[in-house]
């Protein structure tokens, strides 16, 4: 049974990349519908397209299945981020029954206005200093090549399998820390007197719902390494999601790297 919601929000999806959990995204793509879907930038990582051609067949999958909810009416609002700030200078247009936007604001059932943005723009390394976030990005991938491993592990020998070691790091390393910190405060201070009630974005990679001195500070996450998504409800009532595969495919010694195509 698939769950229905007025809204859903997914960003930092990274196809195009070996980061990416494309069999996870499916799964959740397959078992949750909405009246409007929002990509919230990093949808397809044209940073690590640059250096080495990764498309592998779930990678299609996904653009299949978004196309197939456009199709059938679903409004997809696709917001560019850092890694795809290519597809910006294409604002306004409509591919696929795919509308880009820069931005969006959001009127939640409730009457609450949210603006909905990737959020590379508060983030003053992404903004002024893009190879020092390009060389930041070269350790991230480094850190998520390892977790790769780990996670088949974990599940080989019995254990929880959906460990993150660089969301682990993030939360051990101060610098890190604050630099989340930092970013959440540069968003909520910069945009609190616009006459919304909070923000909705990604890029960091940590998903949150926090009400900051009144204003609501949401962050989508990602489907690189925690697999989250923000839901709207039809009383207007905002969630995080964390998805756990319900259609799980066979993973075993001998076949370690099994694709799932499900659409």
């Amino acid at each position: 049974m698939n769950n229905t919601y007025r809204t859903i929000w997914i960003s930092d999806l990274h196809l195009g990349s070996t980061q990416c959990q494309a069999d996870v995204l499916l799964d959740f793509l397959k078992h949750n519908e909405s009246e409007k879907l929002y990509l919230v930038g990093d949808i397809i990582d044209f940073w690590a397209l640059s250096k080495k051609i990764y498309w592998p067949i779930d990678h299609n999958t996904v653009i299949q299945k978004v196309l197939r909810k456009a199709r059938h009416g679903t409004h997809v609002i696709y917001i560019p981020g850092n890694h795809d700030e290519n597809v910006r200078q294409y604002a306004d247009y409509v591919f696929g029954d795919i509308v880009v936007k820069t931005s969006d604001i959001h009127v939640s059932a409730s009457g609450k206005k949210f603006l909905v943005i990737h959020g590379d723009e508060y983030d003053t390394i992404a903004k002024y200093h893009k190879w020092i976030a390009k060389l930041g990005n070269e350790g991230y991938d480094f850190l998520i090549w390892i977790n790769h491993i780990l996670r088949k592990i974990r599940f080989l020998i019995g254990m929880q399998s959906n460990f993150s070691l660089s969301a682990y790091v993030k939360y051990k390393v101060k610098n890190v820390v604050q630099f989340i910190s930092d970013y959440e405060e540069s968003i909520v201070s910069t945009l609190k007197d616009r006459e919304l009630d909070g923000v909705i974005c990604g890029h960091i990679h940590h998903a949150e719902i926090k009400d900051m001195n009144g204003f609501l500070y949401i962050n989508t996450g990602d489907f690189v390494e925690s697999c989250t998504a923000i839901v709207e409800h039809f009383n207007g009532d905002l969630e995080l999601v964390t998805w756990q595969q319900k259609d799980l495919p066979l993973i075993t010694k001998e076949n370690p790297d099994v694709d799932i195509t499900t659409t």
